[in-house]
């Protein structure tokens, strides 16, 4: 894809090798496009599915070898100055950026019983606020530094389903893909378009055995989602070609039943 040579791209959350967010660096540094990709060690190792000491550092080693520019930095996106402080960056390293993908997330995996509003606000505060600012902040950069380019891009990772056991996940989530669409009316004036994909279950390093016995039967197609499958929708959602769609939310499940 030579229209996506040279543009500049924030991914958020990319810090396991198995990651979603680590897919999508490389498929669009394959692409030809600078990536700056953010990460938070504290989620992994004391909630996520476990630290890779090492690995932002060899992820970007690995964008490199691609032949574009890269660069990372740790995040806490829950905190309200998140989102200045990672554009900031950005465009110290490489540049005003073109492309945000809202890769990041907080999970907690809560039931009914299990809900508080402390829980609640965690999820909120790294899904919503932290997301919505970041993309509001870039959308006002971006009008700046690009006065007469319609090439801005916006992508949100997104989740739903009727899992009794993921609670405040689902609905932060589902705030993401509400906002989707007003988001995209208000940004397409100066060149933005916004999409939201959700990716189904993907196997990235969370799944027990058990789990994938679990949900394997539920794909027709007769295997998991894997990281791969999302990030070369997000690198056509990122291109020039993706234009004329904005304000959408792409089921891109394989074809999931999610009984």
């Amino acid at each position: 894809m030579q229209h996506l040579k040279g543009k500049i791209a924030i991914i958020t959350g990319a810090s396991r090798s198995k990651s979603i967010g680590a897919a999508i660096c490389l498929s669009l540094a394959e692409a030809g496009v600078d990536v700056f990709f953010s990460h938070w060690s504290p989620f992994d190792k004391n909630e996520g599915c476990g630290l890779e000491e090492n690995f932002p550092e060899e992820l970007c080693e690995k964008i490199k070898s691609f032949g574009v520019r890269s660069a990372h930095m740790s995040l806490d996106l829950s905190l309200s100055d998140s989102h200045k402080k990672l554009l900031d960056t950005v465009e110290d390293t490489l540049g005003p950026a073109n492309v945000l993908i809202n890769n990041a997330t907080y999970e907690s995996r809560v039931n009914f019983r299990e809900l508080s509003a402390e829980i609640l606000d965690k999820h909120y505060q790294v899904n919503n606020s932290g997301t919505i600012m970041l993309s509001v902040e870039f959308a006002k950069r971006y009008e700046i530094a690009y006065p007469d380019k319609k090439d801005g891009r916006i992508i949100n990772l997104v989740s739903g389903g009727p899992d009794p056991n993921n609670l405040a996940y689902i609905a932060t989530k589902g705030m993401t893909i509400a906002i989707t669409e007003p988001l995209s009316v208000a940004l397409a004036p100066i060149g933005i378009t916004v999409n939201s994909i959700n990716p189904g279950p993907t196997d990235s390093g969370w799944m027990t055995e058990e789990i994938k016995h679990h949900l394997l039967p539920q794909f027709p197609s007769g295997r998991l989602g894997e990281p791969d499958d999302a990030a070369k929708i997000i690198r056509f959602l990122a291109s020039d070609d993706s234009y004329w769609m904005t304000g959408q939310t792409i089921r891109a499940e394989g074809g999931f039943l999610g009984k």
